[in-house]
């Protein structure tokens, strides 16, 4: 983000079908207000980018971060399974890691920070996001109607279910629903590695799991594939996105 303005210029963008882009707020023409942030987002997997399409500047990086987080995600997704009572690769085996997408926030140093948010309050559009965060803190999580801190720790990673997941899995694992906070203090960077947003295969149908449905426990959400809740995602914004699961009806 610290790049020449000619050099960032190349990856600018709002077109998700490019490989790497470079943009200011997804939902900039959809939510009532803009976040503080830049972002970097790129479509790791299951095509990932030519080496010459990311930024030289982290072109390295971005590859290996992405091959060694894609092993962490499977591997959740194996003990998510268990956890279950499914097979060890029930999750994997519904693709729910086939698609990887690395999205790098970048927050700068905010001279009113009570404001704006450097990530209004969401959850995400995925089955599972892994994230890497910086020393500077401000995540939040909401918990039992109050938002807690999420204080960094060196050499962690945090893990959040994501909407699809909690789809699929009938309500046994919840969204975690958060945001991040501006500060005075930066800039702040964080990547997250979302697992089965929409750079997959756009026509597999996730439903609740048959073998987690009851007669006393009916399914509550109806089929949807990422894609279709991708758009959805993006169309509402941030600002509205958090409900978005609450009506048990299919996006669109």
């Amino acid at each position: 983000m610290e790049q020449e303005t000619e050099i960032k210029k190349q990856f600018y963008t709002r077109d998700f079908t490019k490989k790497c882009l470079l943009l200011c707020n997804f939902d900039l023409f959809s939510s009532p207000a803009a976040n503080w942030r830049d972002t970097i987002y790129c479509n790791c997997a299951p095509y990932p980018p030519n080496p010459e399409e990311l930024p030289s500047v982290c072109r390295e990086i971005m590859i290996e971060y992405s091959k060694q987080v894609m092993g962490i995600g499977r591997s959740l997704l194996q003990l998510l399974s268990e956890s279950l009572g499914l097979s060890k690769n029930h999750l994997i085996e519904m693709e729910c890691a086939e698609s990887l997408a690395l999205i790098c926030h970048y927050s700068p140093a905010c001279p009113e920070p009570d404001l704006t948010f450097g990530t209004t309050r969401h959850s995400d559009n995925d089955f599972l996001t892994v994230l890497l965060q910086d020393n500077l803190g401000g995540l939040q999580v909401r918990h039992q109607d109050q938002w807690v801190d999420v204080p960094p720790v060196p050499g962690a990673l945090i893990v959040n279910i994501g909407d699809l997941l909690q789809l699929v899995t009938n309500d046994k694992f919840k969204s975690a629903e958060h945001r991040v906070l501006a500060s005075k203090a930066g800039p702040r960077i964080s990547v997250a590695s979302f697992f089965g947003r929409d750079s997959g295969p756009g026509l597999i149908v996730y439903a609740p799991i048959k073998e987690l449905l009851s007669e006393d426990n009916p399914p509550k959400y109806k089929a949807t594939t990422a894609t279709e809740y991708t758009e959805f995602f993006r169309a509402k914004g941030l600002d509205v996105i958090h409900d978005c699961l609450s009506s048990g009806t299919k996006p669109g």
